[in-house]
């Protein structure tokens, strides 16, 4: 009566909160999933949500189904991993690179998971090399990178981790606090603050203001985004972070937001990998992992379209 797909959609619903989100997160079209949940509310003869709810109010029938997920989702996960790891005989490699000042809030995690279910798997995250880490992926030096600026390299495959949208972090008495959205040309008399890497690998130029052939007044740097925050917040210029970077800073009011441009500027954060391990176990339950992590500990992520490569 029953199936794991719909322990799955009804997760993915709670999660989300809405019908819409749910939809994109279990890759159906909404009309899919509503008449997936139709399916499964004549099968257990009981209404499993209040429709037109936002976040999604469950009802009692929906509650035990959600219990039900809670308790066998992750058993049936780790039988999957236990048999992949049954079927596997040779122990891997996993030194990564991150090319994500933020990434850390969600990586993190899925590291520490990972690392309790296969530890045969050798896993480091270098600090201090001075090499440009793609390069050393295609030459072994390194057998992971997270990155949103993908280039086309020989035997380098790139898996989509999930999408994001770039905001624009403002202090609260700034003229752009409280606007629905900005044009490139109102950050021309901006001080922009960026972490300090090249223009070419910041969203923020390459999707918004060279576009439109638009440059700010000033560029300074910040190393650490907390750093960031407090200039910020000291009216000494903008930023522009992940959404999910800024959750915190929004949740406490520390800071405000505005999108880019009235359609916003996403992008896609990618796990970079060579051909070679792409279908190793351990590297597609690392995979797995990571975009679970992320939709389980970020806000306003979305998912990636896993066909799709990144332009050449």
């Amino acid at each position: 009566m029953i199936e794991l797909r719909h322990l799955r959609t009804l997760l993915a619903l709670r999660e989300t909160g809405s019908l819409v989100d749910a939809a994109d997160r279990v890759h159906l079209t909404q009309s899919a999933l509503s008449h997936q949940l139709k399916d499964l509310e004549s099968r257990v003869d009981s209404a499993l949500f209040v429709r037109k709810t936002r976040p999604v109010e469950f009802t009692r029938a929906g509650l035990r189904l959600l219990a039900l997920a809670d308790q066998i989702l992750p058993e049936v996960r780790k039988a999957e991993r236990d048999l992949t790891r049954l079927a596997g005989t040779e122990q891997g490699r996993l030194h990564m690179a991150i090319e994500c000042h933020s990434c850390f809030q969600w990586l993190m995690p899925t590291v520490d998971y990972f690392r309790d279910h296969w530890p045969e798997v050798e896993i480091d995250i270098p600090s201090g090399h001075h090499f440009d880490p793609l390069p050393a992926l295609a030459r072994e030096q390194l057998d992971l990178v997270i990155t949103a600026d993908p280039q086309p390299l020989e035997g380098i495959h790139y898996a989509p981790l999930f999408r994001y949208e770039g905001l624009l972090a403002v202090a609260r008495q700034h003229p752009f606090a409280g606007q629905g959205y900005i044009e490139p040309q109102a950050l021309a008399e901006e001080t922009l603050i960026t972490y300090p890497v090249e223009q070419s690998r910041l969203d923020i130029f390459t999707q918004f203001l060279q576009p439109a052939n638009v440059r700010p007044r000033e560029i300074r740097t910040a190393e650490l985004t907390i750093m960031m925050m407090q200039l910020v917040a000291s009216g000494r210029g903008v930023c522009a972070l992940p959404n999910w970077a800024l959750t915190e800073y929004l949740q406490r009011d520390y800071v405000s937001a505005v999108k880019l441009g009235e359609d916003g500027v996403w992008s896609t954060l990618y796990a970079a990998i060579r051909e070679e391990t792409r279908e190793a176990p351990w590297m597609q339950d690392f995979l797995r992992t990571a975009r679970e992590t992320s939709f389980a500990v970020l806000t306003g992520v979305k998912p990636a379209d896993r066909g799709a490569e990144p332009a050449a």
